[in-house]
């Protein structure tokens, strides 16, 4: 099990998948038949987990190794399925779907399974069946069309073979949401910020979490994330981003507890000038700041990531001050934070604009200084292909429902 994780980590970072594949074992592709219904793997997100099966009979492309399994190419990763389920193709015996365009880009979207999804060989649920995909999958769709009765069907790639999923069977992803939170408090400390959206309450934020725990939901890091946005990684359908902005005490406090109790990551987007030396005594009608002990502290549950340095603070217009900076004054600005944060973190990849205030300006500031993604605060998920620099976010208020959680997280049916 941990061979075929360090395998699947290190295909991801090679880039091009299958090339790596041959690269590594020296071996070319070969085509290979079930014998028998056939249980299939893959790394999804950070666990290597059961995604379906291949059906008795049919062929796979795939590159042997000298375990007791092969791999295949399994979405942006890398599958795995056990030899003795496989034999040589038999005589002239040819691929009968033409592959398809196997060097064509993907779509850009993604299908979701809430439950175990057929694949058939063709746009037709009367056609013999390639496999299963398993429930909880992200897996990228090649295209998709409208048969005589106009159902739609999404064609997907898998060892190098063509199958088709019903969307009667499926939805179409609609994004993965990041959660934005900063301050939370309990009830009956919060006289000064109860009106505030930025501050939730300990009771909203806890029973949130559970909601999300109880319906399985992984959390992802913004590492995760990336992979997801640049086609690069596997990541389960119950999904979603949890970010805190600015550094407060309260995260420390209250958040950290509840998000290792039920074994989540989330990421803080800390203001790096503003850390505290020592850790201050609480005074919930104050916005306190982490210290550095705090927020090593925290490290098994958040990725420290740049809120900028010096940049969180408004005009005399009340305007982020970062519209106003020029280009050498941001560059500084966020590589100044990059090397402050680095102490808790070595790769500050990431950045939270101040107040969500952002141009094009901060844009190319933010690349050059060697930051891999950005959010904002636009409302809205984040979706494959989309600009990295001008990440969507959801806020969950304090006072909004479970079921409004639910309807802003979860994936909507697609028309």
């Amino acid at each position: 099990m941990l061979i075929r994780v360090i395998v699947s980590f290190l295909l991801f970072l090679s880039g091009s998948v299958f090339a790596s594949l041959l690269s590594q074992h020296g071996q070319p592709v070969r085509y290979m038949q079930t014998t028998e219904n056939a249980i299939i793997w893959a790394q999804v997100g950070n666990d290597v987990i059961t995604v379906g099966n291949v059906r008795a009979g049919q062929i796979l492309a795939v590159v042997p190794t000298d375990a007791d399994y092969d791999e295949f190419s399994f979405g942006f990763g890398t599958g795995f399925i056990d030899k003795g389920h496989l034999e040589p193709v038999q005589g002239t015996q040819q691929v009968k779907d033409s592959l398809g365009d196997l060097n064509k880009p993907l779509s850009n979207q993604n299908l979701i399974t809430w439950r175990a999804t057929p694949m058939y060989t063709a746009p037709n649920a009367s056609s013999a069946q390639f496999g299963v995909l398993a429930a909880n999958l992200r897996y990228p769709i090649s295209s998709k069309l409208q048969d005589g009765l106009h159902q739609t069907w999404y064609q997907i790639r898998i060892g190098n073979r063509l199958a088709w999923v019903s969307s009667l069977d499926a939805q179409q992803d609609d994004g993965i949401p990041i959660l934005t939170y900063h301050h939370i408090l309990r009830d009956e400390e919060n006289t000064r910020f109860r009106h505030t959206s930025t501050t939730t309450s300990v009771r909203a934020f806890s029973n949130q979490m559970t909601w999300l725990r109880d319906r399985d939901y992984t959390t992802l890091t913004m590492y995760q994330l990336e992979g997801y946005i640049r086609n690069k990684m596997n990541l389960p359908a119950r999904a979603v981003v949890i970010t805190f902005d600015d550094g407060l005490k309260s995260v420390n406090r209250y958040a950290y507890p509840v998000l290792k109790e039920y074994g989540f990551r989330a990421t803080a987007f800390v203001i790096s000038s503003r850390i505290k030396r020592h850790p201050q005594k609480w005074a919930p009608r104050s916005l306190q700041f982490m210290s550095f002990s705090e927020l090593e502290q925290i490290q098994d549950v958040f990725d420290v990531q740049s809120h900028t340095h010096f940049l969180h603070r408004v005009d005399g217009h009340r305007q982020p001050i970062l519209l106003s900076r020029s280009y050498h004054n941001l560059l500084f600005d966020f590589e100044r934070s990059r090397r402050a944060l680095s102490q808790f973190n070595p790769h500050v990849l990431y950045l939270s604009y101040p107040f969500g205030g952002y141009n094009t300006t901060a844009l190319q500031a933010a690349n050059d200084a060697g930051f891999h993604m950005a959010v904002t605060t636009v409302k809205g998920k984040v979706k494959p292909g989309d600009n990295p620099f001008l990440l969507k976010r959801l806020y969950i208020l304090r006072t909004d429902s479970l079921d409004t959680m639910s309807r802003l997280i979860s994936n909507q049916p697609q028309g």
